[in-house]
């Protein structure tokens, strides 16, 4: 290949990869809009988010599989075709059911786009620039869901929320056209004689039944719904069919032998525990921003720009820190105290913080991710055989789209909960005894009654202005709560890295997840 054309292949898969990163963050700050829109509650709407990492979920640790099944180049070719056309028909959705289902497909396309971009882009350099291999990637990595939310929130405002759909479109038939003419198979593949059809059918019943269960339950008041009660069921039993079915037959699916290695199963827990700050964290902070704080869905697009710029520094940083022989355990324990920091700082928020403020602490939170994201992976595959880091390294991918959509679900669960809490406790000090109380009811009825409106009626209005008020603090307290939760699994989580020292002073990996 001339040197043109690779620069263009180069150019082509990373694209892609972006624009499927991309797609993972830029619904966040359109979700009050899409609930406003299509009439659902903000907890259906959140399965526009949920659905999409499903379907990753299940679609990364098969990559390898139906990459050597169906050849690399038709694979991709026909991930990138299923992506763009789920974007235009998520974009035409007319009713909330009807995106998520679109969405899902979406994510079944965007999975290869991650994995396959990564492994051709490694191919086009020599093993001794595999570090610039490497920062290519990871720079394009980070950028996609980080200028997700901005570049959302400009196309909701300027023009509708399906548009952040309909964007992936020249972007995809362009990026098929060119991996038409550029992309060739990886010499590297073997075919595969027999499918392992139980062990993906598994996978995807398990999966799909508890994410059903921990999305609708807290909603359906959990086992008292049948439907809960069953899928509960049927999910235990599919996922511990799908364990031992895998490591009972010799091609599995996902070679979960791989988890033998302690290092690549502490690294698992805590990219698992990345995952839940790292997609929560993008899904909390819209909400609280046009729920609460009445931002704008371009000023809160721009509250992740500035960290955005910061962690393209970092992730430069923490690079060069790994090559030049810096334990990757103290890079992910300073990315996982970034994290800490800020859910600790935005568990302390109120109605009068700043865009500045905010913006400020999400800093914190791109640092981590900075932080986190090679370390993490070289971390993950740092005890490995040659032959068993690509599985390690999708089933490390795995874990983190697996926290995110756990994260969201769990998030919305706990906020339901402690929004019950919060308004008992507030209402239990509305009383008519409560001079403060008394006083903010006499301050709305004298308003009102200067709008000419009777006394009775502004009485009325009164006490539904204080029940909005009520409404409207008890949100923020129980947000603030799920901040705090974050942080506190984060604090949990990082004395694991103890037990994983003396193997992160091995030289960093370069991996790629295909």
């Amino acid at each position: 290949m001339s040197p043109l054309k690779r620069k263009l292949l180069i150019i082509t898969v990373l694209l892609a990869a972006v624009m499927e990163l991309i797609d993972t963050t830029i619904v966040n700050v359109a979700l009050s809009h899409m609930s406003g829109n299509l009439g659902s509650t903000l907890e259906d709407t959140s399965w526009v988010i949920t659905s999409y990492a499903i379907a990753n979920v299940i679609i990364i640790p098969i990559t390898s599989f139906l990459t050597a099944r169906l050849g690399r180049r038709n694979y991709y070719i026909g991930s990138i075709i299923l992506f763009t056309v789920c974007s235009f028909l998520c974009g035409q959705s007319s009713g909330i059911w009807m995106l998520v289902f679109f969405r899902f497909f979406q994510g079944l396309g965007g999975g290869a786009l991650l994995s396959v971009s990564q492994a051709v882009v490694f191919e086009q350099f020599p093993k001794e620039k595999q570090g610039i291999a490497s920062a290519l990637f990871g720079i394009g990595v980070f950028i996609g869901p980080t200028i997700g939310p901005t570049l959302g929130g400009f196309i909701t405002e300027d023009y509708s929320w399906p548009w952040i759909f309909y964007v992936n479109i020249p972007i995809g038939v362009t990026a098929a056209i060119s991996c038409y003419f550029l992309l060739t198979e990886s010499p590297l593949v073997v075919a595969i004689k027999k499918i392992d059809w139980t062990g993906i059918f598994l996978l995807v019943i398990g999966i799909g039944t508890l994410q059903t269960v921990l999305e609708r339950g807290q909603t359906d008041d959990w086992f008292s719904a049948t439907y809960i009660l069953v899928f509960t069921i049927i999910a235990i039993l599919s996922l511990i069919g799908f364990v031992i079915w895998e490591l009972s037959i010799d091609n599995p699916v996902v070679d979960l032998r791989v988890l033998k290695s302690k290092t690549l199963s502490i690294a698992a827990i805590l990219t698992f525990i990345t995952g839940i700050g790292m997609f929560t964290s993008v899904f909390l902070t819209p909400v609280i921003a046009q729920r609460l704080l009445n931002f704008s869905p371009s000023q809160t697009g721009l509250l992740l720009l500035p960290g955005a710029l910061c962690a393209l520094c970092a992730l430069m940083l923490s690079g060069k820190l790994l090559q030049k022989g810096v334990p990757a355990v103290i890079i992910v324990a300073a990315g996982f105290i970034c994290f800490i920091y800020f859910n600790w700082r935005m568990s302390q928020i109120d109605f009068d913080t700043s865009a500045t403020a905010i913006t400020c602490l999400l800093i914190f939170r791109a640092l981590g991710m900075a932080f986190l994201t090679v370390p993490l992976m070289s971390l993950a595959v740092s005890s490995l055989n040659a032959n068993d880091i690509p599985q390690g390294a999708a089933l490390n991918n795995m874990m983190r789209q697996l926290g995110g959509s756990f994260g969201i679900s769990i998030i919305n669960t706990y906020y339901a909960r402690r929004t019950a809490v919060h308004r008992t406790d507030l209402v239990s000090n509305i009383t008519a005894g409560n001079p403060y109380v008394t006083d903010r009811i006499n301050g709305y009825t004298r308003y009102f009654q200067t709008k000419g409106i009777s006394l009775v009626d502004a009485k009325i209005k009164a006490m539904q202005l204080l029940d909005v008020t009520v409404v409207k603090q008890t949100s923020m307290l129980s947000y603030l709560d799920a901040f705090l939760l974050i942080g506190c699994l984060f604090a949990l989580a990082l004395p694991l890295l103890l037990f994983v020292m003396k193997r992160s002073n091995k030289p960093a990996v370069i991996v790629s997840d295909h």
